[in-house]
């Protein structure tokens, strides 16, 4: 499924054309066709050390694109021990037997490529985008730091103030920087999704250097990986290529997947908190389902209906029509595991906020009985399949849907098939999702007022 944040970019740049026909016709907009993009054409390798390799060629330009997946996230720590993928995605830059500390993105910026990484719940990537004479480069590089990343006391002390300053910028230190937080916590009990993927600075400050070098040699292992290259590159060669590199890294023990599963809600849970925020906030969520299990699709779809834009139900209800609110937004979290689907109001001065959690509950209520309107079905599916086919444009994107689909659904087909399931999701189908999820005993209520105030 498309991660959230590219469908959020995507939505403001591509929502043109996908409706233009209609919008200059002025009819038919429920009966255009949406286009179905090309499928990939790729192939997969899995190597004798257990790291699975995707193969897409694509001699549109002459770059290449490496990405390395590790399906590790927060979700993966242990309490007390928060905040070690995000800490890694810093660490794997500090250096390995051949490569010296912050060399890897420099070699990468010398032969004029791009290099980052990002950490999710669910996993950590990192990537590289050269011109592709140099894919050999990079696969030796990236098989370097996954056969020998060193570790020292002094590096990971660094990284760790490095990540401890990042928590304050983005959560500690911004009005409602926190809320995501907030809401995990107390929607959650036992889940890895109870806490961020910053980690806490408690468990940041007490983790030790064995520590982490357990979280690594643990995760950070060719048979925990998924190599996707995707670009102007010979699929023979390259698979000479990554026999010649990376399946020469030692295969790591079995990961752990004993993951606590969170109980099922039997009861709502309503909380009161006070916060240095300048305006109070609620908060209500309703636990959901998996990233590509039957009942995602509908939901995804019925986020863009409640949630994707200013003319999203939530928005247009609280903000415009009756000015209850100052912003509204929400999302369906939908990854690996079971989240959420939430809704946030920023209370306009002059209401109550047990007002706008009423207006909110009504929302998610009128669902279970009112079917959606068959435009903004029709409305929904055309903004899907603009991120989707928008999504696919570079070779990175091409790369993050082949990865994500063999990471997080062990279904590398779904990085095709998902088009069609989303585009035959039916009203009925959304009905029987909110009757399903938005129940009482399924709901999590926050109400965060500020510090000192009334």
């Amino acid at each position: 499924m498309l991660r959230t944040w590219i469908a959020r970019a995507l939505a403001v740049t591509g929502a043109l054309w996908l409706l233009l026909p209609a919008a200059v016709s002025g009819q038919r907009a429920a009966d255009d066709p949406i286009v179905r993009p090309p499928k990939f054409d790729y192939t997969m390798d899995t190597l004798p050390n257990g790291l699975r390799v995707v193969y897409l060629e694509d001699h549109s330009t002459p770059i290449v694109h490496l990405a390395v997946w590790y399906h590790v996230g927060s979700k993966d720590e242990k309490p007390g021990r928060t905040g070690f993928a995000h800490l890694f995605e810093h660490l794997m830059f500090k250096g390995s037997k051949n490569v010296g500390p912050d060399e890897h993105p420099s070699a990468i910026t010398g032969i004029g490529g791009q290099s980052n990484a990002f950490t999710t719940e669910d996993e950590t990537v990192f990537w590289e985008t050269v011109p592709s004479q140099y894919l050999p480069f990079v696969l030796w590089l990236e098989a370097d730091r996954m056969a020998s990343l060193q570790i020292d006391a002094e590096k990971f002390t660094n990284e760790r103030e490095v990540v401890k300053e990042e928590r304050r910028m983005r959560f500690d230190n911004q009005p409602f920087g926190n809320l995501s937080e907030i809401l995990n916590d107390h929607a959650f009990t036992v889940s890895g999704y109870k806490h961020e993927t910053i980690g806490s600075m408690a468990d940041l400050e007490a983790a030790t250097t064995k520590d982490v070098i357990e979280f690594h040699d643990t995760y950070y292992v060719p048979n925990n990986a998924v190599a996707v290259i995707v670009g102007d590159f010979d699929s023979a060669m390259a698979k000479q290529l990554v026999q010649q590199y990376m399946a020469r890294v030692p295969k790591g023990k079995p990961v752990p997947r004993d993951l606590p599963q969170e109980p099922p809600q039997t009861a709502e849970r309503t909380f009161k908190l006070q916060e240095n925020w300048p305006l109070p906030a609620v908060i209500v969520a309703y636990h959901t389902a998996a990233d590509a299990t039957p009942d995602a699709y509908p939901t995804h779809v019925l986020d863009k209906i409640m949630s994707d834009g200013d003319s999203s139900r939530v928005y247009r209800d609280l903000v415009y029509d009756k000015r209850m609110a100052l912003a509204a937004f929400g999302e369906a979290k939908i990854i690996e595991q079971p989240n959420l689907m939430y809704a946030v109001a920023i209370v306009q001065p002059g209401h109550r906020p047990e007002d706008v959690v009423k207006e909110l509950i009504g929302q998610f209520d009128r669902l279970k009985t009112e079917p959606v309107t068959d435009a903004e079905l029709n409305r929904a599916k055309r903004q899907w399949a603009r991120d989707y086919i928008l999504g696919r444009e570079t070779i990175q994107q091409k790369a993050l849907h082949l990865g994500h689909a063999v990471v997080i659904h062990n279904d590398i087909t779904s990085a095709d098939g998902e088009f069609d399931l989303f585009q035959k999701v039916t009203k009925a189908d959304i009905m029987r999702i909110a009757q399903t999820y938005f129940k009482s005993e399924n709901r999590t209520v926050i109400t965060v007022m500020p510090r000192g105030g009334r």
